[in-house]
């Protein structure tokens, strides 16, 4: 049975088509054999899988990024759709399949992205703000526009971390006219840089996993760093950059949330609810896509655990 992509079936569809492995982890079962658990992907989603008392040879083929051809149905496991595979063999060359088909995208063109941020950039004013930004921007500017915002929960697709950036410069525009006290420089600069860091934190777009950098240290450290060293290749310095490295260090909000300060100035405040308002809309809005009006969508994690319901009128 084939529908329009993996986010579209629901409990006891019958599977029979090409996925991608975004991610394969082992794991023994009480009965002491070895699994591995699944995430398997296409250009609509992802869905987990278990795959059964595997051989060594099997380990090693069931890999990410290895492309398969999967038969199985659609399971509820603990309030999510899980795919319990019957059949499975890594595809070949006859079957015609590229990596590529199987990556999700955001749903606005690169070339418009660059198009949106460029205007924001030239609408920061300050000139030490203006010039950092558009300093690292152009460095890492290939990855910026290519690399996922995160490996699970929000805006874990192509480009996604452009597109929740374009989001939030669009956020705080708004903002900022509705709250004319806010620096609107320091804010779309902090924006624009905030998550830069992920480019070393994460290993790229296809089957996105934590670089040991990324692991260790953590994208805030990394992205504080840079400010650093670019404000001296650059030769500024001021209130400017500390308070910069400031919005950057206090994004997540709080400490358990990751962020080594709190937000102590305005402009840290409002980034981190745009931020965080702008990752849950994306997390709701793809869980809610493909749920029937009446129905709840599938547990959301990120959420704590929540189904959501969606309307019917």
């Amino acid at each position: 049975m084939m529908k329009n992509g993996i986010r579209s079936y629901a409990v006891g569809d019958q599977v029979e088509q090409f996925l991608l492995i975004k991610s394969s982890t082992k794991g023994v079962a009480s009965n002491g054999k070895p699994f591995l658990s699944l995430v398997l992907q296409d250009k609509t989603g992802e869905i987990e899988a278990k795959l059964w008392d595997v051989s060594p040879e099997q380990e090693k083929i069931y890999t990410a990024p290895t492309i398969i051809k999967v038969l199985g149905d659609i399971q509820n496991y603990r309030g999510k759709l899980q795919l319990r595979i019957k059949r499975i063999r890594p595809a070949n060359s006859q079957d015609n399949v590229q990596i590529e088909d199987f990556l999700e995208k955001a749903p606005v063109p690169v070339e418009k992205m660059q198009e949106i941020v460029t205007e924001y950039i030239y609408a920061i004013n300050n000139p030490k703000l203006q010039r950092i930004t558009r300093y690292l921007l152009k460095k890492y500017e290939k990855q910026f526009f290519m690399y996922p915002a995160a490996t699970t929960n929000h805006h874990e697709f192509v480009s996604g971390l452009a597109y929740h950036v374009v989001s939030m410069l669009r956020l705080a525009e708004k903002i900022c006219e509705l709250y004319p006290s806010l620096n609107k420089d320091l804010l779309y600069a902090g924006i624009i840089l905030h998550d830069l860091g992920k480019v070393h934190e994460l290993s790229g777009p296809v089957a996105t996993s934590y670089t040991v950098e990324g692991t260790l240290l953590g994208h805030i450290t990394m992205m504080v760093d840079e400010i650093g060293k670019a404000a001296q290749e650059l030769g500024i310095d001021g209130e400017e950059i500390t308070l910069l490295k400031h919005i950057v260090l206090s994004h997540h909000g709080k400490a358990e949330w990751g962020s080594p300060k709190p937000p102590l100035v305005m402009e840290a405040e409002v980034l981190h609810y745009i931020d965080n308002l702008d990752a849950k809309i994306n997390m709701m809005e793809r869980a809610l896509e493909n749920t029937k009006p009446g129905q709840f969508t599938e547990r959301i994690f990120a959420l704590d655990n929540r189904s959501l319901y969606k309307p019917t009128i």
